[in-house]
């Protein structure tokens, strides 16, 4: 452990926790390469009684998509183990909105899982094709809910604008404004596609995502573990350990994936641990 990085100095907090949200990319694996011991560290998680979950911003794809994903690479995944932005969006909204129609903006992965979940979804298509629809709804009482959206078309953007500037509620999954590329490329995220609604309605949003607490939120919610008994592991200091500082959670940085020790060093309030990745923090919890 790198004292000089952490902001505690003893292990104590990291023992208490109960319940790990692991980020995937750059902590446990890179592309398809999978770090060495990242495997083993899910097993040590569970051999100490340890609940985990596999946590992503991406509401592109569906908690499906994930675990074909990471059982394809080795590692122990069922579907109580992941838990995207999409899916907590959906609890959000549920909780918060579960009596009105929420048009929606996001892939159709996105869509089917709200609408799978009971959200009263309804999307561009719906509303030119479905005069009953129109008819019923209550303009005024509209949601409008934003995702990752590698579909869309203008028409969704027509039409969000004009529910927002009813001053309708604005949900939006994560607040990311790239999804990194291969080669150095980048995609719009959510983030970008709710820029341009907030320059076009004057609304902004509110963000479910890392490093919004709502995530944690949600989450110690639904498993009843509270936010100080959760550790999340991650290597972007901006999402990953930022959502657990706002949310009252245990932070560990790896030095696996995107973050430095320069960029922690600069830090104000630093991560609570510091580590070389997750094989480090899995010989820390056997101790």
């Amino acid at each position: 452990m790198n004292l000089d990085l952490s902001k505690e100095k003893e292990l104590n907090k990291l023992f208490g926790c109960k319940l790990f949200l692991l980020d995937m990319d750059g902590t446990l694996y890179l592309g398809d390469d999978v770090f060495e011991g990242a495997v083993d560290f899910i097993y040590t998680l569970s051999g100490r009684g340890s609940k985990y979950i596999y946590l992503t911003n991406n509401s592109s794809r569906a908690g499906t998509d994930y675990i074909d994903r990471l059982r394809r690479l080795g590692f122990p995944c069922e579907s109580e183990n992941v838990y995207t932005s999409g899916m907590a969006t959906a609890e959000y909204l549920l909780d918060n909105y579960g009596d009105r129609d929420v048009f929606v903006v996001g892939t159709k992965t996105f869509f089917n899982e709200l609408k799978k979940a009971g959200v009263k979804a309804f999307n561009a298509t719906d509303y030119d094709g479905d005069e009953a629809l129109r008819n019923r709804l209550n303009e005024e009482k509209v949601v409008v809910c934003v995702g990752f959206d590698t579909e869309l078309v203008y028409r969704d953007l027509d039409l969000a604008v004009h529910f927002l500037r009813k001053e309708v509620p604005f949900i939006a999954a994560n607040p990311d404004w790239v999804c990194p590329m291969p080669k150095g490329e980048v995609l719009p995220d959510c983030g970008s596609i709710c820029a341009l609604l907030t320059a076009s309605s004057g609304q902004t949003p509110t963000y479910i995502g890392k490093p919004n607490r709502n995530m944690v939120d949600i989450i110690s919610k639904l498993t009843g573990v509270p936010n100080n008994e959760i550790c999340c592991v991650g290597d972007r200091l901006y999402t990953d350990i930022a959502v657990a500082q706002n949310a009252g959670a245990v932070s560990v940085c790896v030095l696996s994936g995107e973050c430095t020790e320069g960029e922690i060093a600069q830090m104000e309030i630093k991560p609570d641990y510091v580590l070389r990745d997750v094989k480090e923090l899995a010989s820390l919890l056997v101790k």
